[in-house]
């Protein structure tokens, strides 16, 4: 824990050398190189075939996929066709993963040259309206970063909020690409970045299904309780900031389509209205993993493990709702700063996710 008890998603919790870290950097750069030197579909190949390996022979990130991928299709983790899907989603996550190597070769226009342009339009329009910032809530689907330099090549002011805390390096890396490209990097326990930002009515995007947190938001995600981090509507209360929550789709073609659900405005920082906001940005998520299951990319656990943990959350969401007085304007009792995870932060590529599956 930090001094402000803030704690970084990644961190690790036993201090020692940084032989992980380290490794890390030199092998992502390594693929980089080999990857930008090698036809695409050879890179896609050898990298998807070390993905569905590390699925098929790592037991704990197979029980996760599996059971992720359980809940989207409503089957057992168990069947058959689940175990078709993941495998489908770690050879599609190859794509992306070459995709992101190929970046650090190129400007921002060329990195969200994929994306079809009259998508992005409205994001102007949203983006007027609100009286605070605009906060972009996404998921680990299609390619985030092609999306983020094609709303930084039209002069948007936009921002993301990573970890900065656990491996420096690659932060340090992916950090330099976006600043090239125009996207603003905000390492997570700047707090006042974060809101100087939204006051400043700029974008922030925001990842939302990094995994299951008992501290977040309870909602429910096709049909189970779980959780997602309450940063976006604590962060919309508090600046008067809309949030978007956006979906990227990649088409035949190997386009990426983009596209929105209704905009979420957060009247205040009740629990109420957190938990009706953080709902809404749960129901979009769904439609988004509904559309295009196999272009989910978070393999970490999205659901608790027990039907205990699901009561839990049950009957916290209910009293969230049954309670609507706003508790950050009562004196001496305003809400906690949303930490790291609540905000999304991320690191891309996520090193540990690297390592194992490629």
């Amino acid at each position: 824990m930090t001094a402000n008890g803030l704690e970084a998603p990644h961190k690790r919790r036993e201090q020692g050398p940084r032989v992980l870290e380290k490794l890390a950097v030199a092998g992502y750069a390594t693929a980089s190189w080999v990857v930008g030197h090698v036809p695409g579909p050879l890179s896609r190949w050898v990298i998807g075939t070390g993905s569905q390996a590390g699925y098929l022979l790592w037991p704990t990130k197979r029980q996760w996929s599996n059971a992720n991928f359980g809940h989207v299709l409503g089957l057992p983790p168990d069947d058959p066709r689940v175990r078709r899907l993941a495998l489908k989603a770690y050879r599609r996550y190859a794509r992306y993963l070459v995709e992101a190597m190929r970046l650090e070769s190129q400007t921002g226009e060329q990195a969200g040259s994929r994306v079809i342009q009259s998508d992005l339009d409205y994001i102007q329009e949203v983006w007027e309206a609100s009286p605070g910032g605009l906060i972009f809530a996404l998921g680990h689907v299609g390619n985030n970063e092609a999306v983020a330099a094609a709303v930084a090549d039209r002069g948007w002011p936009v921002n993301v909020v990573a970890d900065d805390s656990s491996f420096p390096e690659m932060f340090e890396r992916f950090r330099r690409l976006r600043e090239a490209w125009g996207v603003h990097v905000i390492p997570w326990r700047n707090l006042r970045e974060i809101y100087t930002v939204l006051r400043g009515r700029e974008m922030l995007a925001l990842l939302i299904d990094w995994g299951y947190r008992p501290d977040g938001i309870p909602v429910r995600l096709f049909g189970a309780w779980t959780t997602l981090p309450a940063g976006p509507a604590t962060l919309a209360a508090k600046t008067k900031s809309a949030i978007l929550p956006v979906e990227i789709r990649r088409t035949e073609d190997d386009r990426f389509h983009v596209a929105y659900a209704p905009v979420i405005m957060v009247a205040s920082s009740s629990p109420a209205d957190l938990q009706r906001a953080t709902q809404a940005i749960a129901d979009s998520l769904q439609a988004t993993l509904a559309a295009a299951p196999d272009q989910w990319y978070s393999f970490k656990p999205m659901w608790p493990a027990t039907a205990a943990e699901a009561a839990e959350l049950e009957a916290r969401a209910a009293a969230m709702l049954a309670d609507t007085g706003d508790r950050s304007s009562r004196k001496g009792d305003a809400p906690d700063p949303p930490d790291a995870s609540e905000l999304g932060a991320e690191t891309r590529p996520d090193p540990h996710l690297r390592i194992a599956e490629a």
